[in-house]
């Protein structure tokens, strides 16, 4: 294939384009106070090398293109759960696994809290509807598993309720398994110490302080009742058909890397091999004259 100066010189653009999407992402230095900034530089894990992070990842990317494109052939059901700790780091490895993915393919559903009438519905009834169809990638920011967590923990569901939850999960979840959806389940852990301290960030970085919530707060108080039912969780719900996988968290960029690793290591795909695209001719019309815009349409040019 031969490629002229001019092209050349647009790929060059375009890769610099996602370098600096990159780079805008992994932008985590906040606005911070001396103190707290100094405070979690010293308290804080060595994370990955920039150079061995930034090439893996767009790596991986690449490999979960290839998976888009082998679930889309197959007519494939994958369903990701992913749970954790409020601050792991769930909701920045569910953008870098979609970020390159077409979002008709891959799409993400983080459902708020049920309305009066979603909490007279069956329990999974509200998630259902979310499930992938086949050609679909689906990745739950929190899942059903609200139930497991934080209602109860925080009251929100009753003694009875949770038992019956935990009763019927794993026959639900058999069901997903038998009508052939890919499922895996993820929680994001992180040390007592690392939350606190991402807490501290956001808390007194204007950026992210929309982040953090009254229930955010409120588990900082309750880690100890968090931690028994994750325990529960994990002790009543990881099945030889469903099982649970722990990603470790305190580094986040190891943590992106080794979950989309796994991600790709549990699922059977293979490159689609795809038809050549070539570029046709644009059909020019030599009476056609380009009409001139007014212009109070066009965005102000401010840079």
């Amino acid at each position: 294939m031969n490629i002229d100066r001019e092209e050349l010189e647009w790929f060059e653009e375009e890769l610099n384009e996602t370098i600096d999407d990159l780079i805008e992402y992994e932008l985590a230095d906040p606005v911070l106070h001396n103190e707290i900034r100094e405070l979690y530089r010293k308290m804080r894990p060595k994370h990955l090398d920039s150079r061995t992070y930034f090439a893996n990842l767009l790596r991986l990317q690449g490999e979960m293109i290839k998976l888009q494109d082998w679930v889309v052939a197959t007519g494939a059901k994958v369903l990701i759960i992913c749970e954790g700790r409020d601050a792991a780091g769930k909701g920045g490895v569910i953008k870098r696994v979609v970020q390159r993915m077409d979002p008709r393919v891959a799409t993400v559903v983080a459902l708020p809290k049920p309305n009066r009438r979603e909490q007279s519905q069956w329990y999974f009834q509200r998630y259902v509807s979310h499930l992938p169809a086949a050609g679909e990638i689906v990745l739950f920011d929190r899942s059903w598993y609200n139930r497991a967590g934080v209602e109860s923990v925080m009251g929100f569901a009753t003694p009875t309720q949770v038992k019956d939850f935990y009763r019927d999960v794993p026959s639900f979840e058999k069901m997903l398994v038998r009508s052939g959806i890919i499922l895996l389940k993820y929680w994001f852990s992180i040390t007592d110490e690392e939350q606190q301290l991402r807490f501290l960030m956001r808390i007194h970085d204007p950026l992210k302080q929309w982040k953090i919530s009254e229930m955010d707060l409120q588990s900082r108080v309750r880690w100890e009742k968090y931690t028994k039912a994750k325990e529960r969780m994990l002790r009543l719900t990881n099945k030889p058909y469903a099982p649970w996988y722990i990603v470790e968290g305190n580094d986040k960029r190891r943590e992106r890397l080794n979950c989309m690793e796994h991600i790709l290591s549990r699922i059977p795909y293979h490159e689609v091999e795809h038809e050549k695209v070539e570029l046709p001719e644009r059909v020019f019309n030599p009476n056609y004259e380009r009409q001139v815009l007014p212009d109070e349409l066009y965005v102000p040019k401010v840079y």
